[in-house]
């Protein structure tokens, strides 16, 4: 039997893992659980591994798998504002019966931002559930700064073209009118700021005229060779 903060753990970790494909890290538990220090965290991922809910994955940081939930667990809804989606594997699926397919505009950058979308390059079939239409369109990701978000270096980004997102949605973000680049939109006063999913990159703040929003992530294609 679980305790209390090992159970409100376990589902803290498994909610995460659904919607960002990793595992929290152990500053993020330790606010969720609001611990006063990360010695804690590490005491009740030890019990959870102890009694067969979770399993530490080697040579992998950050890398958790839940193996079971308690028989009373009720998934949480996911927050407000964070996005949800997890990849596509490219030719693992029965072909499509329709023809539709999106533009692939070039690059996007997860990490410096490097030059602004450019012109199609590509085109791919999207995954079956996103809607057909002339609103969307797929990056291919250059960088690792959204790594802990689940999004590679080499992945294809689905977007949905809009001008406007609320504060933690994934966005393309154009800089300047000159550079482009993929952060989650948090939106702080008067000021954008655009935030990575990796501790190596620091959170970047503009004034709101020098952002302006290219489009919302909606779906991840990720491709094996």
């Amino acid at each position: 039997m679980l305790t209390s903060k090992q159970k409100e753990l376990l589902l803290f970790i498994h909610e995460r893992i659904k919607q960002d494909g990793v595992s929290p890290s152990f500053d993020e538990m330790k606010e969720a659980l609001n611990l006063a220090s990360k010695s804690g965290i590490h005491r009740l991922i030890t019990a959870l591994e102890e009694r067969g809910f979770i399993k530490r994955l080697a040579n992998r940081a950050r890398a958790l798998e839940v193996l079971k939930l308690p028989d009373s667990a009720t998934p949480s809804a996911p927050p407000r504002g964070r996005q949800v989606f997890r990849p596509s594997v490219v030719g693992s699926a029965p072909p499509r019966l329709s023809d539709h397919t999106i533009p692939v505009l070039g690059r996007i950058a997860a990490g410096v931002p490097i030059e602004a979308i450019q012109h199609e390059t590509a085109r791919i079939r999207p995954p079956d559930d996103l809607p057909e239409g002339d609103d969307h369109f797929a990056l291919e990701v250059k960088g690792d700064s959204m790594i802990d978000a689940g999004i590679h270096d080499g992945d294809l980004v689905i977007l949905k073209r809009t001008d406007d997102a609320h504060s933690g949605d994934i966005v393309v973000a154009l800089i300047d009118e000159e550079e482009a680049t993929l952060k989650r939109l948090r939106k702080k006063g008067a000021s954008i700021a655009l935030e990575a999913a990796n501790a190596a990159y620091e959170t970047r703040i503009f004034g709101p005229d020098r952002v302006r929003i290219q489009g919302k992530l909606v779906a991840l294609v990720r491709r094996y060779d």
